[in-house]
């Protein structure tokens, strides 16, 4: 199984998750009342979740590099 791909595949959904977050937060405040936490958590669950696989699949190509490097001494 490949991992790196499955967490892109991850990724790109939580962006989905994460947009319709942020517009069902909109669509609340623009109603005029104070939305409930929950609310806010919407769009905050999954932008924590985009933050850590955002990093990982950022520092795949320099990890891949090094073991790469590694082998091409040891080999």
């Amino acid at each position: 199984m490949n991992w790196a791909k499955s967490i892109r595949q991850l990724h790109r959904w939580l962006s989905i998750a994460f947009t319709g977050g942020v517009i069902t937060y909109m669509a609340v405040m623009g109603g005029g009342q104070q939305p409930a936490a929950w609310v806010g958590l919407l769009a905050l669950v999954p932008l924590i979740l985009l933050l850590a696989s955002g990093l990982y699949l950022f520092a795949l190509p320099y990890v891949g590099r090094g073991r790469a490097d590694v082998q091409r001494v040891s080999g």
